[in-house]
């Protein structure tokens, strides 16, 4: 889900289905560890067939077309089309709850940082593993803080102003740290601390940048402005901060659109001047972030539980389209997977190792979990139909399990991401290696289970 926003329960399907079939062969006296590297050998060569399958996305209308396919929502499909031409295919469109019913979009000046949230504590949205802080006063130092008494007289004075504070600096921890963290918990204030991007000047010049969008001042001792003086004037503004575990983005700003600009000139100056390919790059990508902007999705519905609902289809959406569009897409309904299965059986047959053969063989039996679950799913017998999809002769055929039909599953619709279905089988593979080649496993009885009776005892 971290790596491609979707596949989760494809992972859990392959994973269950590798541990049965590796645990039954090492119960019988195979070798766990030559199994193990059977299975990474035919994750390589899975991956590399998903890869031959894959058709690219392209378009305006073949993004349209994904994204309506995950969201199950044509309008959604052609919303993120809209705004993902606009903004690019690396440019960062978020999502927001509306008030209205309607889906709205808006373009405003905002700025994404390849940092995320110094500390878990500090998320506000534990499904999505978000800190959400809206309208936020923002604290911009190149300092590194450890100790309290760096903090202190600064947030005395923010806190008589405002509860909402956002601090990006070189760095954060020790008694510093833990001071905002037990305030955040205690409901003291509502704090998020990311550690500035960057290294060494680009860091500080990124840390300007910032400033510069957000109205603040660079907390610096270079112009002589230490931490102890800071007061509410020095800080930037934003209508909303967005962090996760990997990223940060500031939306909506309130530097002023001349000192923006002013910026922005003075950035293009730089890269004309530039003598090394290295520093033009990284200068072009400080303009990219400064200039490029940010797109927001506004989700509206009537009530509370569908705004919920069509919230998660967007963002699921929008998470499946990137991917699609990262490298490409193949047939979905698991058919794919199936398809890959003629790859791993050829490999078993040249590989000598008889454990090594048995493990490519129990991920090639693996694969067909997905369109058995889905048969299963739609009251079918899953044997039936993924037997019927390995005698199709073209590889891109397979069933619509929603319509009952049998077609291209390109012409009908139905098509995964490469990089949701690699990642699925990736950490699927993962986990069971893990799990074979472990001693014991701690975990929780599931509910309604009964513990097993206590041994005799022995006398």
């Amino acid at each position: 889900n971290d790596v491609a926003g979707d596949g989760t329960t494809s992972a859990t399907v392959l994973a269950q289905s590798l541990v049965h079939g590796g645990l039954k062969v090492v119960t019988a006296g195979g070798n766990p560890m030559g199994i193990k590297r059977g299975i990474e050998m035919a994750l390589a060569a899975t991956v590399a067939d998903l890869r031959s399958q894959a058709r690219p996305v392209l378009s305006k209308d073949q993004i349209a077309h994904v994204a309506g396919i995950s969201a199950n929502d044509p309008e959604i499909g052609s919303m993120i089309a809209d705004v993902m031409e606009k903004v690019g295919k690396d440019g960062v469109i978020t999502v927001e709850e509306s008030r209205g019913i309607k889906f709205e979009t808006e373009f405003v000046d905002g700025l994404q940082l390849d940092r995320g949230y110094v500390s878990p504590y500090f998320v506000t949205n534990t499904d999505r593993m978000e800190a959400v802080i809206e309208n936020p006063h923002i604290l911009i130092t190149d300092k590194k803080i450890t100790a309290v008494q760096d903090l202190v007289p600064a947030l005395e004075k923010i806190m008589a102003v405002t509860k909402d504070l956002v601090i990006i600096c070189d760095d954060i921890e020790g008694e510093a740290l833990a001071t905002l963290v037990v305030n955040k918990m205690r409901g003291n204030l509502n704090v998020l601390a990311v550690k500035a991007p960057g290294f060494g000047d680009r860091r500080k010049a990124m840390l300007e940048d910032i400033s510069m969008l957000t109205g603040g001042t660079l907390v610096t001792e270079d112009i002589g402005l230490t931490l102890e003086a800071v007061t509410a004037a020095d800080l930037g503004r934003a209508r909303r901060v967005v962090a996760n575990k990997d990223d940060t983005t500031i939306i909506e700003g309130h530097g002023t659109d001349e000192a923006i600009q002013a910026r922005i000139k003075q950035i293009k100056a730089q890269i004309d001047d530039a003598t090394s390919d290295f520093d033009r790059e990284k200068l072009q990508e400080r303009l990219a972030k400064l200039a490029g902007g940010v797109a927001v999705i506004k989700v509206g519905a009537a009530t509370e539980v569908e705004l919920k609902e069509k919230k998660a289809r967007v963002e699921d959406a929008l998470s499946a389209t990137r991917a699609a569009v990262d490298e490409g897409v193949v047939p979905g309904g698991g058919v794919a997977l199936i398809r890959a299965r003629k790859a791993l059986y050829a490999l078993a047959a040249k590989t000598k190792n008889p454990d090594e053969k048995v493990g490519i063989e129990i991920l090639a039996e693996a694969l067909e979990g997905p369109a058995w679950i889905i048969a299963d799913n739609a009251g079918l017998e899953g044997s039936v139909i993924v037997n019927k999809i390995m005698k199709l002769e073209d590889p891109t055929q397979g069933w619509d399990a929603n319509a009952d039909v049998w077609g291209d599953m390109f012409e009908l619709g139905i098509v995964d991401p490469v990089k949701v279905t690699r990642s699925a089988v990736e950490n699927a593979v993962s986990i069971s290696s893990l799990v074979l080649t472990t001693e014991a496993l701690v975990a929780e009885l599931p509910a309604g289970a009964v513990a097993p009776p206590p041994p005799p005892e022995m006398y």
